[in-house]
């Protein structure tokens, strides 16, 4: 601990919540009850790590240091001791944040793959809360990302845990005040550069004013139910799947008269088998156009590098996928 307690009935309720939230979580996904935690210093990381060692699961916490700001090394040391004198065990991976997609995209993948590279076959715990669900399903609607990113994060997706999409970031906070833990306030979740700041603070504020209320909650809610209607479409898209690919030649045929809902996840599910990076909607729908409205059209590009691009074409009644120099 690093500060006296502050054990009002608010932090004891959001304390109960926490526990609560983590030992139905390790319940369904984690009965080894060997778990990292994706550890910040934050509140949201810091009551998911006390909350988990007072489930009763052996917690091995991995602080990444981005290296983005001055001090950094030593607010990451300050967590990892946190979390040692709650009685987990702690490491800290320094990283260099460098690669495509803006900073933030290029913080969240190195992050992740220190992670990956850190938990030793566990499953990783992160401290993602509803607030944090409400923000990306909002995000996904204003930029037209469909159903999956509507959907939201799911609690589980091995090997990333998030137990605590049903607890609300106030509730982290006040469980950290209770326990007495010294909370670091990352500088940049109050910067208005990121977009994700503007929507936490201007418009989900702005959205709840106008409604009256309970946007965060219904959004997250909305995530939930996508969430099982996708599940319901995606295990068909698969056995789809598996009857028209051959690597990277997928046969038209089984398609025929396939829902466009069907067709478009077996059409993403392929590209990405052959190195499509995430592709996006413009990206599926002009392949799916090469499917369903074949006029003679020329190759759509759908990746590549440097040096060449990955294309897919339409040859009879396959679609073919392979590599054009630039």
């Amino acid at each position: 601990m690093d500060r006296a307690s502050s054990l009002t009935p608010e932090s004891a309720a959001a304390q109960r919540a926490v526990i609560g939230a983590v030992r139905a979580f390790a319940a369904r996904y984690a009965p080894a009850d060997r778990v990292c935690v994706g550890l910040s210093g934050g509140a949201d990381s810091l009551a998911l790590t006390a909350g988990a060692l007072r489930a009763g699961l052996d917690v091995h916490a991995v602080v990444v240091d981005h290296r983005l700001q001055d001090g950094s090394g030593e607010v990451a040391q300050r967590a990892a001791d946190i979390a040692r004198r709650l009685g987990a065990t702690a490491e800290v991976c320094a990283v260099t944040v460098d690669g495509p997609g803006g900073t933030e995209a290029a913080a969240r993948r190195v992050r992740y793959g220190a992670l990956d590279d850190a938990r030793s076959s566990r499953p990783v715990l992160l401290g993602h809360t509803l607030d944090d669900q409400a923000e990306t399903v909002l995000l996904g609607l204003g930029r037209g990302s469909g159903a999956r990113s509507l959907a939201g994060m799911r609690a589980w997706s091995r090997p990333w845990g998030r137990p605590l999409l049903g607890i609300r970031r106030a509730q982290t906070r006040a469980a950290c005040e209770g326990w007495g833990l010294r909370v670091w306030d990352d500088p940049h979740n109050d910067d208005p550069r990121f977009t994700r700041v503007r929507v936490r603070s201007e418009v989900l504020p702005l959205l709840d004013d106008v409604l009256g209320g309970g946007v965060t909650e219904a959004l997250a809610r909305t995530a939930l139910q996508l969430q099982d209607d996708l599940d319901a479409l995606d295990d068909p898209a698969d056995d789809l799947l598996a009857d028209c690919a051959y690597g990277r030649v997928l046969d038209l045929e089984p398609l025929d008269d396939v829902p466009a809902a069907l067709r478009t996840r077996v059409l993403r599910a392929w590209l990405l088998s052959i190195g499509a990076p995430e592709p996006s909607y413009r990206t599926v729908s002009a392949v799916d156009a090469l499917v369903t409205d074949w006029h003679g059209q020329g190759s759509v590009a759908v990746g590549g590098d440097e040096r060449a691009r990955l294309v897919v074409t339409r040859r009879a009644r396959e679609l073919r996928a392979g590599r054009e120099s630039r």
